[in-house]
Formats: C-alpha cells, sequence, structure tokens
C-alpha cells in the first residue's frame, strides 16, 4: 500500500493548462514542492517569468513552492508523485512518453475526463494498460472550475484510488482552508460520472441556447443522472458514487455554468454553425464532442439505452436536429421513472 508523500517530496504536474494549472497552484499552497510541466515551451517560458498563467488562469500568481520545469525530465526529477492533466485524446501518449522515466516508487494520478476515443476506454484503463496494473493510480474529479480554485473560493472534489492510503495521501495534500477532498475506491464510477457529464453538458447548453426553459434543463439533468448511473452500474461501478462530487456535483456545475466548456459549445451550436466551427471559436478542448461518440459505443456494446446521450450524438454526428431529438425523446413510451 502507498505511503504519504515524504515532506520534501516534489509533485510534477504534467499539463500547464487552466486545470493543470490551478491544481498545481493547490497542491503548493499546502507546501508542498510543485513542479509544473507543459508541452509548450514559449508558453512555460512566460509563465517562469511572469509567476502566473496569463493565458489560461489570469490574476492568479504562483506560490513560493511552485516552480516552472522547462524539460519534462527536470519535472519528474526527485518526484514523488506525478499528476497528468491533459484531454482524454491525449492521455496515452502523454503516459508512453512519461513511462520511462518513472522510478518504481512513484505514484501516478490524472485530472483526466472522458473515454477514449479509439478503444473506449476510462483513464484508469489507459493507465493499466500503459503503466502496468502494480503501480500506484488515482483520479482527481468532481465539481470544480480552474478560475475559482484559483482564486481560492471554496471547492470541493473527490480522489478516487483502488489504493486507499494513495487517496487519503492525496486528498490530505490537496485539501486547505477553502479546498477540501473526498476518498473513493470506486475509480470506475467516478471516471463515468465525469465522461458522461460532459455529453449532458454540450446537450444542456443546447437546449438553453434554443429557449426549451428551466423545465427542460431539469429534466435533462435529472434524466440524465440516471443515464449516467445506468451505464455506470452495467460496468461494474456503485450506485452511490453517482449520487456525489463526481456524478449529481459534476453534471449539474457542468450543465448550468458557462464556465463550462462544454455548456458554452451546446450554446454556439444553437445559433445554427456546426459543431467545427463551434470547436474552433471555443479554442480549447470540448470533451462533450468526442464523449457524445464514445458513450454511444461503449453503451451500445454494454447494452444499456442512453436515449439522452443517444440524442446528442445524433445531433454532433448524423445531422439531427435539436427540435427532432427533443421530439423523439417526448414521444418515447411512458415508462417508471425508477427504469
Amino acid at each position: 500500500m502507498s505511503q504519504r508523500a515524504p515532506k520534501d517530496a516534489a509533485i510534477a504536474v504534467l499539463g500547464a493548462g487552466s486545470w493543470g494549472t490551478a491544481l498545481a497552484v493547490q497542491f503548493a499552497r499546502g507546501g508542498r514542492a510543485v513542479r509544473l510541466w507543459g508541452r509548450d515551451a514559449p508558453q512555460l517560458a512566460r509563465m517562469a517569468l511572469d509567476g502566473r498563467n496569463e493565458r489560461y488562469l489570469p490574476g492568479t500568481s504562483f506560490p513560493e513552492t511552485l516552480r516552472i520545469a522547462s524539460e519534462l525530465p527536470d519535472a519528474l526529477k526527485g518526484a514523488h508523485d506525478v499528476l497528468v492533466v491533459v484531454p482524454s485524446q491525449g492521455l496515452r501518449s502523454m503516459l508512453e512518453r512519461l513511462a520511462p522515466w518513472l522510478t518504481d516508487a512513484m505514484r501516478v494520478a490524472w485530472a483526466t475526463k472522458g473515454f477514449e476515443a479509439d478503444t473506449g476506454k476510462l483513464p484508469h484503463q489507459v493507465a493499466r494498460d500503459v503503466l502496468g496494473a502494480a503501480r500506484a493510480g488515482a483520479v482527481l474529479s468532481g465539481p470544480t472550475f480552474a478560475r475559482e480554485v484559483g482564486a481560492g473560493l471554496p471547492t470541493a472534489m473527490t480522489v478516487a484510488s483502488a489504493d486507499a492510503a494513495y487517496a487519503q495521501s492525496l486528498a490530505t495534500e490537496l485539501s486547505s482552508e477553502n479546498f477540501r477532498a473526498y476518498t473513493s475506491s470506486d475509480i470506475m464510477g467516478v471516471e463515468i460520472g465525469g465522461a458522461v457529464k460532459n455529453a449532458l453538458a454540450v446537450a444542456a447548453g443546447l437546449s438553453d441556447g434554443l429557449g426549451f426553459g428551466a423545465n427542460t434543463r431539469v429534466a435533462l439533468i435529472t434524466r440524465g443522472l440516471r443515464e449516467m448511473t445506468r451505464l455506470g452500474v452495467a460496468l461494474g461501478a456503485e450506485a452511490q458514487t453517482f449520487m456525489g462530487l463526481a456524478g449529481l456535483g459534476d453534471l449539474v456545475l457542468t450543465c448550468t455554468d458557462d464556465q463550462s466548456r462544454n455548456r458554452r459549445f451546446g450554446l454556439l451550436l444553437a445559433t445554427g454553425i456546426t459543431p467545427q466551427m463551434a470547436l474552433e471559436r471555443i479554442g480549447q478542448a470540448v470533451e462533450g464532442y468526442g464523449a457524445a461518440r464514445a458513450i454511444h459505443q461503449v453503451a451500445t456494446r454494454a447494452g444499456v439505452e442512453m436515449p439522452l446521450c443517444e440524442m446528442a450524438y445524433r445531433v454532433l454526428y448524423e445531422g439531427m436536429s435539436a427540435g427532432d431529438a427533443v421530439r423523439t425523446l417526448m414521444s418515447r413510451p411512458v415508462r417508471s421513472e425508477a427504469g
């Protein structure tokens, strides 16, 4: 079992976007030595000079214990923990790049949400493929916006791992006066919640953009939670996980606040532009776009009915209009709410 990291051991955060930077700042606020690395060398140089990430997390200054590493080996040297913060489509390649530099003692966590597009695998399954089953791994997930974490606003999230001691260690080191981390052993459920909510947030944005109203939004969230739980249980997750931060919490946050790129993507689609145009306007990864296709594939293989996610897939990939999607959903046979 994993033990808490030595007090002076560094954590390497790989991925210097908004969320990677916010998590690096949060670990550093607790006094942990943090090395933040990303693939954009000029951007890293600017961050080192400015003492903040003005591009992705403006207004948040770096604590004294956070420094920028210009090269990956420099970030990993002497580190006890590694936190990978990249979009789901880049996780496997990042882990493959990381693997040769890992020592036996290093533990690896990730803050990646979503199914891998080609395989339908969740992040912990990708990590097992690349790093093997023996290495301690954990996922950080839950209802969090990077800007609010950077600003030090009160926040709660979940750290899930099959290794209870590792989850406890990370949660303790993340927690501070304005940040509370809870632990879970249900890594499958936590990751499914983080993946499915992205597609539902696109649907919520599209619905609101078309003026369907609050009644529609709350129905989408509630029935979406049922779909998320149904898929999770079918894949081996615990039902109660979806009533927590990484399920209901993250779903409500992402579907209702315009800080969510997935929701904003849906709002843009409602103006009549194509998904490709909307992605270009967002300018950052929109996990819900790929998630809709991956969920369609995973749910089909598992024999799980997910009408809302299926309609999102058809709108994004098959050219169905949002109006037709709503009419299809509303004309389904009446059934028990528990179904």
